[in-house]
């Protein structure tokens, strides 16, 4: 292949690709917090019957989930105390082995904004896990939660099912 054929091949390229459509599509991830794992898990949980139902719209829209390894210990930990710790394992185990959902890890400066959360909203009882969760949250872009939980709605973030203050 001479010059003038490699030419005319490159500009030959060069007009197709600009005459390509490209599609954006954005999808809204949700934060998976402790309440909406507990209430999946726990049948006489006040908010099973909702859980349920949520967890059922999310797993076929095919939108990203999340949560935090802080979530997870506080989950496992509760399921534990609340039923058995097998039961606790065994729900982890399906956790970590689900490709659906990425686990965020907070690093120390995540943490040490967690913390003058923590402090700054004493008063509303907040928890550790629940202030690292809004840091990550904010940090990552996410406003919409799975939770069951008020804190989320007052510090700002859409709860999923709607939220009942």
């Amino acid at each position: 292949m001479n010059l003038c054929s490699l030419t005319r091949l490159f500009f030959t390229a060069r007009r197709r690709l600009t005459s390509l459509t490209i599609t954006i599509v954005t999808f809204t991830m949700t934060f998976i917090d402790t309440s909406a794992f507990l209430a999946r898990y726990l049948s006489r949980d006040q908010y099973h019957r909702a859980a349920l139902d949520t967890w059922r719209a999310l797993e076929p829209a095919g939108e990203p989930l999340v949560t935090s390894n802080f979530v997870l210990d506080e989950t496992f930990t509760l399921l534990g105390r609340y039923t058995n710790y097998l039961f606790a394992a065994e729900r982890a185990k399906i956790i970590y082995a689900s490709q659906a959902l990425t686990i965020l890890r907070p690093g120390l400066d995540d943490e040490l904004a967690a913390l003058e959360l923590f402090s700054k909203y004493a008063d509303q009882r907040i928890s550790f896990t629940d202030a690292t969760a809004f840091v990550l949250m904010r940090k990552h872009g996410i406003a919409r939660v799975f939770s069951f939980d008020r804190h989320f709605a007052y510090a700002g973030f859409e709860l999923m099912p709607a939220a009942r203050l």
